[in-house]
């Protein structure tokens, strides 16, 4: 299991006591902390609406962490397609391949990535971008392609870039889109874990060889804390229990620092709801994240990749955790 491959997401979350400017500076400087530790990819995801974090402009916020590396690949965790004309798309990450040939990745989501007012805003149509997003993969799979299968429009200068294209689920049906077109398959287990084990079973059953793949590719995002200590990890991993309940309470605020008595913060409920998303989550020292990781691998059958996202405040902790989550893989 040695040979998976260890990679993470961010979204650009601001903390408490700082700003938007220091959000994103936080997120290159973790981006080159990672690059640093040879991790494979850095994904940066697309949210709106959301005062918590800085992720709405998501291409401009891969471009300028590529900027500012350089071995990483970096990519969307995802591009949302239903907000973007595949055109368009095509055009930006045909030109940061340009700018950045071979460190650049697309990862493409079903879902607006957003409450649905807000959607209706970003939408180009109405609301039709969620049921076309198969075609919508299928044009983009053209406009990156060879010259031979270009149409009249052509979304220069992605022709013949061959941009890599990830298909992101946090249910089944993706899992059915991404297998059929013989592609990456992501499952965002770090926020819904509910149908991980049957979506991944999915993809690899269905799964059709293709010119990108011959073989199934799965990536599991998971939340990922690791410390010096379980209860350093579990103290530090109170930051991540308070985002979780201030999204199901529709505050959204910012990133909290860590707390002695998260009970306190929570009613009963949100309690239990915090402690559930712990079990899913990978989260204690080095000698048990990598238990934890066994008993997933154990569970939920092999994966080619694992992408972290650590909500820690303190961001040295951050990329220590990182650190130390490096250390786990490669002991497996």
């Amino acid at each position: 299991m040695s040979d998976i491959k260890l990679s993470a997401l961010n979204l650009v979350p601001i903390r408490e006591g700082g700003n938007e400017k220091e959000a994103i500076d936080d997120m290159v400087k973790l981006a080159q902390d990672l690059d640093e530790l040879d991790y494979e990819r850095y994904w940066i995801a697309e949210h709106h609406n959301a005062p918590n974090l800085v992720s709405s402009a998501t291409v401009l916020l891969i471009q300028h962490t590529l900027a500012q590396t350089s071995n990483i690949r970096v990519g969307s965790g995802g591009i949302m397609l239903p907000n973007h004309a595949p055109l368009v798309v095509a055009e930006q990450f045909g030109t940061l391949e340009t700018i950045y040939p071979n460190r650049v990745d697309l990862g493409l989501g079903r879902a607006p990535g957003t409450d649905m007012m807000t959607a209706s805003a970003l939408r180009r149509d109405q609301h039709n971008g969620v049921y076309a997003f198969p075609e919508e993969v299928a044009q983009l799979q053209k406009f990156f392609g060879p010259e031979k299968q270009q149409g009249y429009v052509r979304a220069y200068p992605a022709v013949n870039k061959n941009v890599p294209l990830y298909i992101l689920g946090s249910s089944t049906d993706s899992a059915h889109l991404a297998a059929r077109q013989g592609l990456p398959y992501v499952f965002a287990g770090h926020f819904a874990p509910q149908q991980m084990k049957d979506a991944i079973e999915i993809y690899k059953e269905l799964f059709e060889p293709s010119d990108v793949l011959d073989k199934p590719y799965v990536i599991v995002c998971l939340n990922a804390i690791v410390a010096d200590t379980d209860e350093e990890a579990k103290k530090l991993s109170t930051s991540l229990a308070q985002v979780m309940i201030s999204i199901a309470r529709g505050r959204m605020q910012p990133l909290q620092p860590p707390t002695d008595d998260l009970a306190s913060l929570l009613t009963p409920a949100e309690l239990q709801m915090a402690e559930k998303r712990a079990q899913d989550s990978l989260i204690g020292s080095e000698e048990t994240v990598k238990a934890q990781l066994e008993d997933f691998i154990d569970f939920y059958g092999e994966i080619d990749e694992l992408m972290a996202v650590s909500y820690i405040y303190d961001q040295d902790k951050q990329t220590e955790s990182y650190k130390r989550l490096k250390n786990v893989i490669e002991k497996l």
